[in-house]
């Protein structure tokens, strides 16, 4: 018995899907039926922000000072003894531009700007930066070694700086509860630098004449034994000019004496050029912009907050009103 034969697919019925896209309309009407869940939660989410901002979030301000580096003379009096003897020094930096900034984000430094003391609101008239960032005005059961680790980790926190590359000029960045109180640090850790890249100086000055004295005693000495040579040595040969020999020696004798001379003379202006860097007073830290009380605070930044509060909650109104549908 032969099966009847199916009718070409054009002509047979086609199968009805349901429909799994969703289309424009009915997302206007999921959120025409959850607008309240999409009205409430912005709103509930700003009033929070509002109320965090003004009661509970602290306030920071921020104090700038712009400085930059006074040394960089190590290579120009390199480059004048040069040309003493005439050879020709290029003149490039003298120092790597990273030094500064690693100087103020060093443990080194922090620790001594920790000792300074200040006035605060908060805590008080002259206590010490490491009492203000670690225990405050509550008594304190760890060791000095524990605060002070505490006190630079929380005080570097508060340290920002940047540099120019072009013009090597650092602008130092403090944060702190107080704008007086941010202002106040910011000058210390100035001073601080400064003192400290004072007595570097001074240390490698003193180094450097303590190494040039030595030279000078061991220069005189073989310059005077040369000279005793060169007088000994025409004491017995007054009558050189006939032997090619004798005047060959004198000449080198001669030479010999010329050349120490030359370097204990140089010697002798080096001494009394370190001399005059060991005693002289300048400030290694130019201070291009001093830092100055800031009369706004910057963070938390109301404004924003409340406006990315606004679009998160209504970003969040529209998830919640989707899977409540």
């Amino acid at each position: 018995m032969n099966k009847p034969t199916p009718p070409p697919p054009e002509f047979q019925q086609p199968y009805n899907f349901e429909e799994d896209t969703i289309s424009l309309t009915d997302v206007m009407l999921i959120l025409a039926r959850q607008i309240k869940v999409i009205l409430i939660t912005p709103t509930i989410l700003c009033t929070l922000t509002i109320i965090y901002v003004l009661f509970f979030a602290k306030p920071v301000y921020t104090s700038t000072a712009k400085i930059m580096s006074s040394s960089g003379g190590g290579v120009s009096q390199a480059a004048g003894l040069a040309a003493q003897f005439g050879i020709n020094i290029p003149t490039v930096q003298s120092e790597p531009k990273w030094v500064y900034p690693e100087i103020i984000k060093s443990r080194t430094l922090a620790r001594t700007v920790l000792k300074r003391k200040f006035d605060t609101n908060e805590f008080g008239p002259q206590k010490s930066l490491l009492q203000i960032l670690t225990y405050g005005n509550e008594a304190s059961e760890l060791t000095l070694e524990t605060l002070e680790i505490t006190g630079v980790d929380n005080f570097l926190k508060m340290v920002n700086i940047s540099e120019d590359i072009k013009t090597a000029i650092l602008t130092l960045s403090i944060n702190a509860s107080e704008p007086s109180f941010a202002a106040e640090v910011n000058q210390a850790l100035i001073e601080e630098l400064d003192t400290h890249q004072r007595k570097y100086n001074k240390a490698k000055t003193s180094d450097t004449k303590q190494f040039i004295e030595e030279r000078i005693i061991a220069i005189e000495n073989e310059l005077m034994a040369a000279e005793e040579d060169l007088k000994v040595f025409m004491d017995r040969n007054r009558r050189i000019e006939n032997s090619p020999a004798l005047q060959l020696e004198q000449q080198r004798l001669g030479r010999e004496v010329t050349v120490l001379t030359g370097v204990f003379t140089t010697l002798k202006q080096q001494l009394e050029t370190t001399k005059i860097e060991e005693v002289k007073e300048s400030d290694y830290v130019i201070v291009l912009d001093p830092p100055e009380v800031p009369l706004q605070r910057s963070k938390p930044n109301k404004r924003f907050m409340v406006i990315l509060a606004g679009f998160s909650g209504l970003g969040l109104g529209i998830i919640l009103a989707f899977v409540r549908e």
